[in-house]
This record gives structure tokens, C-alpha cells and sequence, in this order.
């Protein structure tokens, strides 16, 4: 039985094998130029102070390796259609599955030696995908990146080895029940994608408490706060010397623009609304041209003086591995779900 439910799959797992040694021949090929790149160049100008220019040369070095890196968000989705979903559906399609069962095979082996054999390989292949990528690409993340993104947090860690058993756990369920190829390789996908962006955007920022800071405002930059390097940020809000919120996104107003100019009577610095004025300060005559640092400084005065400040709510880069660990977990939770339910439905409901 083994044997057999390996060979349903050989086809798509050799192919899926020789990119995995294709990729991993890429990045083993470019990854030591990375490192040298980076202790040679970024280092020194982190020690500098002057690391712009330097940073943006390093994040772009590879641009076609970086740019496939989002493959991973996808990778997780095609086991779950092209290995989960046809492997009991297209033997309720042709009926072969009465055959299994007549050869002294029941169902519950059946379906368990399947799931073992399909569901890990699927789970392997995203592991190995992930970590040779996270390896390639961690200074990279380091340097550039907000771990924390949407995008990026489902393409590291062990997040994706969740995303691959629920991926395969679905789409077994679905050819299940829907007893077709297609239409269960269709919702498949769309049952997935409806998943993985509800957690994205929805559920993973309440797996744990957010943690709060207030910080005067910065002109310079606004929407700089406490988190940190790699935290998530999930709200900034401006606030005036009583605690109303009179912004977001590091400005004034819902929009989060920064709307300051002269008081109506041309005389001192009115910043947007309901943040207030000084009088007592007034901006250089307009030139045409940008303002410069001494405008500024007089802005920034201005807002010291109102007491404006950011009210940032986030999450910290030190919880970073444990909504890895507990996406992992959700994930792993739900495909179990899913393979009992199969399994109960085998018993009790597939005639």
C-alpha cells in the first residue's frame, strides 16, 4: 500500500526534487557572495553612520533569487492542489478505491498510509524549500526587512510547514466530499488564500497582548516609535497635550498628512487640526523653494510646545518566533481537524 500511494505521486515528486536541487545549487552558488558583500561593505558602514546607498546595493544584488523568495507563499498551495486534493478524488472519480478495498486493505489503512506518505512529502518539500531560502536570505532580512511583514512572515520559520499540512489536509477533505478533481482543487485555492489572509490580517496580531508606548513627535520621522528594528507596528496614532487623538499614520488627520503652515493672521505656526498654535514663532518668508532646517526646527519647536506626541501600539521583534510557533501550531491543529474528519467520513459516510 506504501508503495503504491508513492507511486501516484513519483512523477510530481521527481520533478519537484530536481528544483529543489536546482534552487539549492543557485543559492549555495551565490549565498557566499552575500556574506563577503556584506561584512565587507555593510559593517564598516554601520559603524559609520551612513548606510543607505550601501544597504539598498546589498538588497538588491540577487534580484531574480530575492524576487522568487514569494514563491514559498504559493509552494505550500500547489501540494495542497496537485498531491492533496486529486488523491481521493480521482479514486472516487474511477471507483479503483473498491479495488484497495477488496485486496484485505481497510479503509482507515487505506487512507492513513496516503496521508502519511503524500501529506509529510508535501510537508518536506516546503521545509526544505524554506530553510534553503531563509538561509540564502537572512542577512538580507536582517539589513532590510520587517520579519513581521504579511508577506515575508509566511515565507520563514516553521510558519510554512503549517501552511503545507493544512494546504494537503484541505484539499484531501474537499476531493473528499466533492468527489472531483477540478472542483475540488478550485476551492481548494480559494479556501486557502481566504485562510491564510484571515490569519495575516485578522487573527495573528491577537496572538498575543500588543504592547503600548507614547513618544513625542518627530517631524523628521513621524512614524518612527519603540518597536524597534523588525517589530510590527499596528497602529500609530498623533495625539495633543489632552490624549485626543488628532491623527494617524504618523501625521495629522485621519489621512495621516501633515498639514502645517502660518496662522491665519500670518503671524506664528498653525499645525493641523486640533493640535493648536504658536504665536509666538513664526516661519521664514516663502522663498519657491523647499524649507529648510531652520523651518523645521521651528516646526518641531511648535510641536514640542503643544505636547504632541505618538501613541504607537506593537508587537516586538523578541516575539517574532513565538507566532511562528504558534501559527505552526494553529495550522497543525486544524489539518489534524481535518484528517479525523476524513477519516470518520471514510468509516461511516464512503459507500
Amino acid at each position: 500500500m506504501t508503495w503504491l500511494a508513492w507511486r501516484q505521486i513519483r512523477p510530481q515528486a521527481l520533478v519537484v526534487l530536481g528544483l529543489l536541487i536546482a534552487v539549492a545549487a543557485a543559492l549555495a552558488a551565490t549565498g557566499p557572495s552575500l556574506v563577503h558583500l556584506y561584512r565587507s561593505a555593510v559593517l564598516p558602514c554601520a559603524q559609520a553612520g551612513d548606510c543607505d546607498q550601501v544597504t539598498q546595493n546589498f538588497i538588491s544584488r540577487y534580484p531574480v533569487l530575492r524576487d522568487l523568495t514569494p514563491a514559498l507563499a504559493v509552494l505550500p498551495l500547489l501540494t495542497g492542489i496537485f498531491w492533496g486534493a486529486p488523491l481521493i478524488a480521482k479514486e472516487l472519480e474511477t471507483g479503483t478505491f473498491r479495488l484497495a478495498w477488496t485486496q484485505s486493505v481497510s479503509r482507515t489503512r487505506w487512507l492513513m498510509v496516503k496521508v502519511a506518505v503524500v501529506g509529510l512529502a508535501s510537508v518536506a518539500v516546503t521545509g526544505a524549500l524554506t530553510f534553503m531560502v531563509g538561509w540564502w536570505s537572512s542577512l538580507i532580512d536582517l539589513v532590510g526587512a520587517n520579519r513581521f511583514g504579511v508577506g515575508l512572515f509566511g515565507e520563514r520559520g516553521v510558519a510554512p510547514l503549517g501552511y503545507a499540512a493544512f494546504a494537503f489536509a484541505l484539499g484531501l477533505t474537499l476531493g473528499l466530499l466533492i468527489r472531483r478533481t477540478l472542483p475540488a482543487m478550485a476551492a481548494a485555492v480559494a479556501v486557502f488564500a481566504a485562510a491564510r489572509l484571515g490569519v495575516s490580517f485578522f487573527v495573528r496580531e491577537h496572538f498575543m497582548k500588543a504592547l503600548h508606548a507614547v513618544l513625542p513627535f518627530n517631524l523628521m520621522n513621524p512614524q518612527a516609535s519603540a518597536a524597534g528594528t523588525n517589530a510590527w507596528t499596528l497602529s500609530d496614532q498623533t495625539i495633543n497635550g489632552a490624549g485626543t487623538v488628532i491623527g494617524r499614520n504618523g501625521g495629522f488627520g485621519p489621512n495621516g498628512q501633515i498639514a502645517i503652515g502660518p496662522m491665519a493672521n500670518g503671524k506664528g505656526i498653525a499645525i493641523g487640526p486640533g493640535a493648536g498654535t504658536c504665536p509666538n514663532l513664526n516661519l521664514p518668508a516663502p522663498t519657491g523653494r523647499a524649507p529648510g532646517g531652520g523651518a523645521n526646527a521651528l516646526v518641531q519647536q511648535c510641536i514640542n510646545q503643544l505636547h504632541i506626541r505618538s501613541l504607537v501600539s506593537y508587537q516586538p521583534a523578541s516575539r517574532y518566533w513565538a507566532f511562528q510557533w504558534m501559527e505552526l501550531g494553529l495550522f497543525l491543529l486544524v489539518a489534524l481537524l481535518l484528517i479525523g474528519f476524513c477519516l470518520w467520513w471514510v468509516r461511516r459516510r464512503l459507500a
